[in-house]
């Protein structure tokens, strides 16, 4: 049974602990510093932490010792001679530029960690590189098939590319509009295969350890495109496969919730949004059966608060067809509670999710009741297992 929440905030890392009986928090490190995503690597016990400082930027920080003390990593840098297509936001009155301008790449932020059955370590960046070790972590590389993906422009190290990139931007980079890499799902079976979600674009599939890649957004639809079923152009805002299943992959996104049963070779949308079921940001999957996940609703794009000021999680069983409201131990009024897309997890049925108003609730019985462990964290942006 899970015993311990790595909790990523707006101002340092959390521990929150089950000790006689209680789950009790307590700082773990980078007290001060933004940390986008803390986790445990399952194959060395390493701690990983991802940080966003106000003053010096994108740094990966390491805890050999479970959090004791806390080293500087080795740092994750793009390579010389990285270039991507910047966004050109629209102005009004002004001409849009017929291509998009190329720019040289830097780092600009760390957003998700994850960790193969192999040792490998992948981390997923903005503006939208994916970096892999294959050392424990002493050293990373950009992976070049992904940068240099048709879907992306082609190769921008060594030619101006097709001068069509279908990548756009997110603003979660608090900075320049760039695509970002927030969700990297390992299937447990066979390491050699991944899925990668990218804001904005969709998602993309390797089966041969990043090699390759082929965009896995048939089913797909972005609401607002002028074509909903485009090929690319969607806003994943988190991925996740089932462990013990990894046919069974969900997705919460923009324009609703999609559940795929075939490995990402074709979604389905299953919102319910006459229960509240469509935006948010969220999702986990049960480990041994694909068709049981949870979502932390929210009223919409536009307000990005709980429904109507009560907070609940949403539960299906069945792949989507039908949803529960679970709302024991949560705030049924006065609740303006924004869960992000990393700060949602589940553990052999144990869930936690932490909100950007410091509030952390945990269930030990798969979401029927819930108990608020932690109620003035500083905004929080990760939680997971470990």
């Amino acid at each position: 049974m899970a015993q311990r929440i790595l909790v990523g905030t707006r101002k340092g890392t959390f521990a929150v602990e089950k000790t006689d009986g209680a789950w009790r928090p307590r700082l773990l490190g980078h007290a001060g510093a933004g940390v986008n995503f803390v986790a445990r690597d399952p194959n060395t016990g390493t701690l990983w932490a991802l940080l966003g400082h106000g003053h010096w930027g994108a740094k990966l920080s390491r805890s050999k010792d479970d959090g004791v003390t806390w080293e500087d990593a080795p740092q994750i840098t793009y390579p010389e001679g990285a270039r991507h297509y910047a966004d050109v936001l629209p102005v009004e009155g002004a001409e849009v530029p017929a291509k998009r301008p190329i720019k040289a790449s830097t780092l600009l932020k760390l957003w998700v960690i994850s960790f193969g059955s192999d040792g490998r370590i992948y981390v997923g960046t903005i503006p939208g590189g994916l970096f892999v070790s294959d050392d424990g972590g002493e050293s990373f590389e950009l992976n070049r098939p992904l940068w240099n993906h048709p879907s992306r422009g082609g190769d921008l190290f060594t030619t101006d590319g097709t001068g069509d990139t279908h990548w756009w931007g997110t603003p979660a980079s608090e900075g320049e509009f760039a695509p970002g890499i927030h969700s990297i799902a390992v299937d447990a079976q066979d390491p050699k295969r991944l899925l990668v979600a990218i804001s904005t674009a969709g998602v993309l599939e390797s089966t041969d350890g990043g090699a390759s890649w082929t965009g896995r957004n048939k089913g797909m639809l972005n609401d607002y495109l002028p074509d909903p079923a485009a090929e690319w152009g969607h806003d994943p805002h988190f991925v996740e496969l089932c462990r013990d299943q990894p046919e069974h992959v969900w997705q919460q996104n923009h324009s609703g919730v999609f559940y795929s049963s075939d490995g990402a070779k074709s979604w389905k949308r299953v919102s319910a949004p006459d229960v509240g079921v469509h935006f948010g940001f969220p999702v986990a999957v049960d480990e041994r059966d694909g068709r049981k996940a949870w979502l932390v609703p929210g009223k919409s794009d536009q307000q990005r608060t709980a429904i109507e000021g009560a907070l609940f999680v949403a539960r299906t069983r069945d792949g989507g067809e039908t949803w529960e409201a679970l709302r024991d131990g949560l705030p049924q009024e006065c609740a303006y509670d924004v869960v992000y897309r990393h700060a949602l997890a589940n553990e052999l049925g144990t869930l936690c999710f932490g909100s950007t108003t410091g509030n952390l609730y945990v269930s030990e019985d798969e979401g029927d009741s819930f108990v608020s462990v932690a109620t003035n964290l500083p905004p929080i942006y990760s939680v997971r297992f470990g």
